[in-house]
């Protein structure tokens, strides 16, 4: 987490005055504590992004979202960087769009050939951006985990974003997804390495509803089958009051996702 909890960066966001500078060409302005990239959306500018959700902190590690900067010798990640009164920042130059096709090739690159998930946000800015057939060696691949009966996990599609830690460590705070290793040889694992059956999780699906590529999805490829009707509801479990909505397919319902309700705001529980 960072040094301040998020009421503290309210609260000082809050004092703080909007900045005005520029973006691809135009005058704009960004409000207390917005980044380049919310500031880019809010302007119809598509940037592509991965590691980057709404609703979880900034971790600027995927690199897709490289913008460049008047005057600045590198490209910034516009998760990561707030703007300055009279900065100047493009996010399609030829610089920075060389750039983000290059990080969304090499992850392509290490992608399988199975589909796990109709909504595959790789896949989606990859077509966006016009990104072809890697021209990268593919890695080794790492063998599905279906020890859950809930949540399957398939690591070949892992692009170690860390939405899913965030999201256990951070949102649920259940503190199950980690990072370990280093390099090459960098893996999400769960508690000391267990299989996700074995560990502590106690399957909130949070994990599930963070990912962008499908490598943690619903068992039994439930995500890959489309719903014929969708059922608005409030989670059973306690009486927060989380509002959820089933995907039902044959009056079964396949997955389970958060709506954006005032106790909840779009998480699973």
């Amino acid at each position: 987490m960072n040094a301040l909890t998020r009421a503290e960066r309210a609260l000082v966001e809050s004092t703080e005055p909007s900045v005005t500078f520029t973006l691809n060409g135009r005058e704009v302005s960004a409000q207390p504590g917005e980044n380049l990239l919310k500031v880019a959306q809010r302007e119809g500018f598509d940037v592509p992004h991965l590691c980057y959700k709404d609703g979880l902190d900034p971790a600027g590690n995927c690199r897709a979202c490289m913008v460049e900067i008047q005057g600045e010798r590198v490209l910034a990640p516009s998760c990561c960087r707030y703007p300055a009164q009279g900065m100047t920042v493009q996010t399609d130059s030829e610089r920075a769009r060389r750039a983000q096709r290059t990080v969304l090739e090499l992850l392509q690159s290490d992608m399988p050939e199975a589909e796990y998930t109709r909504h595959n946000e790789l896949d989606e800015w990859s077509a966006r951006l016009d990104v072809g057939k890697p021209r990268f060696a593919p890695r080794e691949r790492v063998a599905a985990d279906l020890s859950h009966p809930a949540i399957a996990v398939n690591l070949d599609a892992c692009i170690q974003c860390t939405r899913c830690l965030r999201a256990c460590r951070d949102e649920q705070v259940n503190d199950v997804i980690g990072l370990a290793q280093r390099g090459d040889a960098a893996r999400i694992v769960f508690d000391m390495d267990d299989p996700m059956g074995a560990s502590t999780c106690v399957a909130c699906g949070e994990c599930v509803q963070a990912c962008p590529t499908g490598a943690l999805m619903p068992a039994r490829d439930a995500a890959l089958a489309v719903p014929d009707r969708q059922v608005k509801s409030v989670c059973p479990y306690c009486g927060v009051g989380c509002q959820l909505t089933y995907n039902v397919k044959d009056n079964r319902i396949l997955y389970v996702e958060g709506r954006d309700g005032p106790a909840n705001h779009e998480r699973c529980v």
